[in-house]
């Protein structure tokens, strides 16, 4: 593995179920029983970053904080839990019924016309047409649904402010007190958010203004998302060690009706966590198309389309 991390679909394949952060968290492990009045070394595995070296303890039981979800946040049932390859977790593109959200006909035909790496209408590496393979963002909210590791939230009086460790790219969340504006006057990647405090543990985040299909994807499986998105994240801190968030897609030109996508579960981060870089380097990836992806998929780099 390079020591940038570099990501590219090959990398992408392989550490499907590795994470460079994969280690044993959580709650200290109880102590071995003493033997003969004296108590037994610990057994304990170290905790460590994501470089390898150890940390503190994170975990510190009692009730959250007041209007604070900053700290650093993992994946809370394991660290392969938030690279959803297929979508959101809770609405997988696996052909079941119960995990189709609800298109509009113009939803259907783009998730058609759309050829991605995973899902039921995955296709191999050079004959797919996510923007992602070039390198280009992934994007709002697609960065909720994939590659969802080691995530820091930095807090003031105005802001929230999102780091995510895949592409290490951040968006800021607007918490005071402002409205959305009527529209925004060009789309960004990540749209334009705003945050209120529902109660005292509960950050609600709206975002518009986001790239239309072309430039995003919602997922790794290809479902579409428009100019029209408007998207609500749910920041619950449900205690002090834990994070659920939850979010739901309102597109009225994709979608019939709102669908929730995931509720997440995320756990406390120790604060001297050193997150690593995973980055899609454009020179790599076209090294992998040359060496791997092409041969594979019978396609030459000219064919491409």
């Amino acid at each position: 593995m390079p020591k940038s991390f570099a990501i590219t679909v090959l990398f992408i394949f392989i550490v499907l179920g590795s994470s460079p952060s994969a280690r044993s968290q959580g709650a200290p492990a109880a102590k071995p029983a003493a033997q003969n009045g004296q108590q037994a070394p610990s057994s304990a595995p170290a905790l460590l970053d994501g470089w390898g070296r150890p940390v503190k303890d994170a975990s510190k039981p009692g009730v959250a904080p007041r209007h604070d979800i900053s700290g650093i946040w993992e994946p809370a049932r394991g660290p392969g839990d938030g690279i959803m390859a297929w979508g959101p977790r809770d609405m997988p593109y696996d052909g079941a019924p119960a995990h189709n959200p609800p298109y509009t006909p113009l939803g259907l035909a783009t998730q058609h016309s759309h050829k991605p790496l995973e899902g039921e209408e995955r296709v191999l590496e050079s004959l797919s047409n996510d923007p992602r393979n070039k390198c280009d963002p992934l994007g709002f909210p697609r960065a909720d649904f994939y590659q969802v590791r080691h995530t820091q939230i930095l807090q003031n009086e105005n802001q929230a402010v999102i780091l995510y460790e895949f592409e290490k790219r951040w968006r800021v969340i607007w918490t005071d007190g402002r409205e959305l504006p009527k529209e925004v006057p060009q789309p960004r990647y990540y749209g334009y958010s705003a945050g209120k405090w529902v109660d005292d543990t509960t950050l609600v985040v709206d975002t518009i203004g986001t790239q239309g299909t072309e430039k995003v994807w919602l997922d790794e499986a290809g479902r579409p998302a428009s100019d029209a998105m408007h998207v609500v994240e749910r920041f619950h801190r449900v205690d002090h060690d834990n994070l659920e968030l939850t979010v739901t897609i309102d597109d009225p030109k994709m979608y019939a009706k709102p669908w929730v996508a995931m509720k997440f579960p995320m756990r406390l981060q120790s604060p001297d966590f050193d997150v690593v870089e995973m980055m899609c380097i454009p020179s790599e990836m076209e090294q992998y198309y040359k060496d791997y992806g092409d041969p594979a998929s019978g396609v030459a780099s000219g064919e491409k389309k």
